[in-house]
């Protein structure tokens, strides 16, 4: 089990680095919320983590296999 939660944080970090290096512009979908004031920005990206829910529900269970 410690192994999921291992990979599963590699690829937290991995998807970090990559918006990082992109400057925040690769999960910039329609639906996600972004509310900008003069000194506050948030960006709550509800298209990009149901997107990325599907894609990690589809690889746990082609391992549980």
């Amino acid at each position: 089990m410690y192994k999921i939660f291992f990979m599963l944080g590699g690829i937290f970090i991995l998807l970090g680095i990559i918006t990082y290096i992109f400057q925040g512009n690769l999960f910039r979908l329609p639906g996600d919320i972004v509310i900008e004031k003069e000194n506050f920005t948030l960006y709550f990206p509800v298209t990009s983590m149901i997107i990325l829910s599907i894609i990690a529900s589809l690889i746990f269970s082609f391992f549980n296999r």
